[in-house]
């Protein structure tokens, strides 16, 4: 796949070696596109989970008018999907115009087609392509921040705030930790864990750092020395997005977590961030009631989904009833056995 025409003089190319700079300073300025839209993604996506990876350009002559990430994901279990993109709670075309963004969206359709693969799936922050499948189960939380620490914590409502209080009064501490494979790795790790999620391998968090370097953080809490929750953060624009986060068993008796997002963002307002984006949960999960209490609005994400092979939706989400036996299973293994095989599962679920 070369290239093709489209209308209005569109033409859609492959992400070719040596013009990831290009994208990325597109990616920068086009008022749709994410963090998750970045060029880096295709090397983490290839290296750390071995996905073929698709990243087209719309181009009218040599101007780049639009971009969307692709990346195949082949599972046993899960099926054959075609994701923009997997492991990212966004993606889809990010276009400066409509017929750019409609030349992206065919060509993806027709390379769907002809991989044969069971569904096309764009993670869209806005609707497109209604007449494509689509399920309300996605939920993503924004809100703006301040640099004033007093006035974050006066807008997070009463219940939380006093979490907060109370992680204070434990004499918690934030430290920045750029180590992200080490200390941060390890907490967030047994917190998935314990939730009964195959965890991902150390060596993505090692691959994340050197792709993304100061954009990639790691801001862990400590009490007494003892380090207790840990997330590791994006940095995108003016925007902050914590993103792998998690508590020892301990984090909860002493507001922990609540604490380390307060106290994230009064970190990331200093570096410069004016919007907390505290990334997708599902509608009836733990972390989707987390979110809410803490003073953040849900807002549905429109993922759409276009079915190949596949005659319904997928449905490859924890809180299919399904694998209710497996969670419960998961959460029982030793960490190091946990640690071991979760890596080859998690590669599969995108």
């Amino acid at each position: 796949m070369n290239g093709q025409q489209a209308t209005d003089g569109v033409r859609v190319t492959l992400l070719a070696p040596g013009e990831e700079p290009a994208w990325d300073r597109f990616v920068a300025h086009c008022p749709e596109a994410t963090f998750f839209h970045r060029a880096g993604w295709k090397r983490i996506l290839e290296q750390a989970f071995g996905h073929a990876t698709h990243y087209l350009l719309a181009r009218r002559g040599e101007a780049i008018q639009g971009v969307l990430p692709l990346a195949q994901v082949r599972s046993l279990l899960f099926g054959h999907a075609l994701v923009s993109t997997p492991f990212c709670v966004y993606g889809g075309a990010a276009a400066l115009d409509e017929e750019s963004r409609h030349a992206l969206e065919a060509h993806a359709e027709q390379l769907a087609l002809r991989l044969n693969v069971d569904w096309l799936e764009c993670r869209n922050l806005s609707p497109r392509r209604e007449e494509w499948g689509s399920k309300a189960l996605y939920y993503t939380f924004r809100k703006p921040i301040v640099a004033d620490p007093q006035a974050n914590l006066a807008a997070i409502p009463r219940k939380q705030r006093a979490e907060v209080r109370r992680g204070l009064q434990h004499g918690l501490t934030g430290v920045q930790d750029d180590d992200i494979a080490g200390r941060c790795f390890d907490i967030y790790s047994e917190s998935v864990r314990n939730l009964g999620t195959p965890v991902f391998t150390r060596a993505l968090f090692t691959l994340l750092k050197e792709q993304f370097g100061a954009d990639c953080e790691g801001w862990r809490v400590e009490r007494q020395g003892r380090s207790v929750a840990a997330v590791v953060s994006f940095y995108f624009r003016d925007q902050v997005l914590p993103y792998y986060g998690g508590g020892l068993p301990e984090a909860r008796s002493c507001g922990a977590l609540a604490f380390l997002y307060w106290d994230l963002m009064t970190h990331a307002a200093a570096r410069g961030a004016r919007l907390f984006d505290f990334g997708r949960s599902k509608a009836g999960s733990g972390s989707f009631d987390f979110k809410k209490y803490y003073g953040f609005t849900p807002e549905p994400l429109h993922y759409r989904y276009r079915l190949v092979r596949a005659s319904s939706l997928p449905e490859v989400n924890p809180m299919n009833p399904k694998y209710r036996y497996f969670i419960r299973m998961w959460k029982r293994l030793p960490l190091p056995v946990a640690e071991t095989i979760g890596p080859w599962l998690a590669r599969s679920l995108g």
